[in-house]
């Protein structure tokens, strides 16, 4: 009982950071999921670091390859009406002990950030998420195929913090100094610049080209995506409730050749947290204009209702949390 009074009193901590009443009671419903049927601990307060004194190679050229992958679309019952056959370029970067990381082109663009007024319709719509709908435009750059996995964690960090444990799995239970430092031992590793990627990169990644909730249409099903399907979205049925997360790239992708953008993992970002998108910049970059220990996570993990997995929902949670709903791909950027 004291374990489960002191879970609580954290959860309430945590839950403080998030901002606005709906998501922080999911939240608290992800923490407490994890926290109550796990026994290691789900938070770290401070980053602790792995050593890393391999010296730091010269970058070798980008030897881009093709990949084919099938991209579907839904209705707003979750009937696939369309099927489409794709191809994107790609760069595979070895990381040692045969682990490797795929990279993807992210072609440069603009779009528009936030949630459209039709959202709202479905009263899924939060000021914190959309407020203002403004135009980006985004560079071009790479960003991972799949969420980090504990394997690519593993041989870069030595060691895997992970509840859910499995080496084609995402890596969870990580801060966001754990991600970040991740990206550090990568570059130096590799002689390249791999980081998070800002709000801005990874909601234009996401949606690919696409302005409907999901990359997928209106709706999403549990045959498309790991997130908790007992809560149906538009007119789709409910689904499966797996409660844990699932192997990287088992779901189709988006048109940009991402896998798992909705749900699986919440995923951290550079930015630090801000109540609306008043000030935020447009050409791409992170937005870190405040010492607001918040950092900002996107979309949605497995036990999330869909809404939470939208390409517009947008969270924040303290730097240092640490539990098995978070994780992170990376980006890179040349030059």
């Amino acid at each position: 009982m004291k374990h489960i009074n002191s879970t609580r009193r954290r959860i309430i901590q945590i839950t403080g950071f998030i901002g606005g009443g709906f998501l922080a009671a999911i939240f608290a419903r992800e923490i407490w999921q994890t926290s109550s049927s796990r026994k290691k601990p789900g938070f770290s307060d401070k980053p602790k670091f792995s050593p890393f004194s391999t010296p730091t190679p010269s970058p070798t050229k980008l030897m881009l390859k093709s990949f084919a992958f099938e991209t579907v679309t839904v209705d707003a019952s979750g009937s696939i009406t369309n099927r489409r056959n794709q191809e994107a370029q790609y760069f595979t970067q070895d990381l040692g002990n045969d682990v490797t990381l795929d990279m993807v082109q992210i072609p440069e663009g603009t779009f528009t950030m936030g949630s459209p007024a039709e959202e709202e319709k479905e009263e899924e719509r939060r000021d914190y998420e959309n407020g203002p709908q403004h135009q980006v435009t985004v560079p071009g750059f790479f960003m991972g195929k799949y969420e980090v996995t504990q394997a690519q964690y593993q041989v870069i960090m030595g060691k895997n913090p992970s509840y859910f444990q499995d080496k084609k799995r995402p890596v969870d239970n990580v801060s966001w100094h754990d991600a970040t430092e991740f990206c550090n031992q990568l570059s130096q590793k590799t002689g390249r610049t791999y980081r998070l990627p800002s709000e801005a990169e990874w909601e234009y990644a996401c949606r690919a080209g696409t302005t409907t909730p999901f990359y997928f249409g209106e709706t999403i099903t549990t045959e498309l995506a790991n997130y908790d399907g007992k809560y149906p979205y538009a007119s789709a049925p409910e689904g499966k409730d797996r409660k844990e997360t699932t192997d990287v790239g088992i779901f189709p992708p988006n048109a940009f050749g991402l896998y798992d953008m909705h749900g699986n993992l919440w995923e951290w970002c550079q930015d630090t947290s801000h109540k609306n998108y008043q000030g935020a910049p447009i050409d791409g970059s992170a937005w870190i204009s405040n010492d607001n220990r918040n950092r900002i996570m996107r979309g949605g993990s497995w036990s999330s209702p869909p809404e939470v997995c939208r390409s517009a929902i947008r969270s924040h949670v303290g730097s240092g949390t640490a539990f098995g709903h978070l994780g992170f791909r990376v980006c890179m950027v040349l030059g």
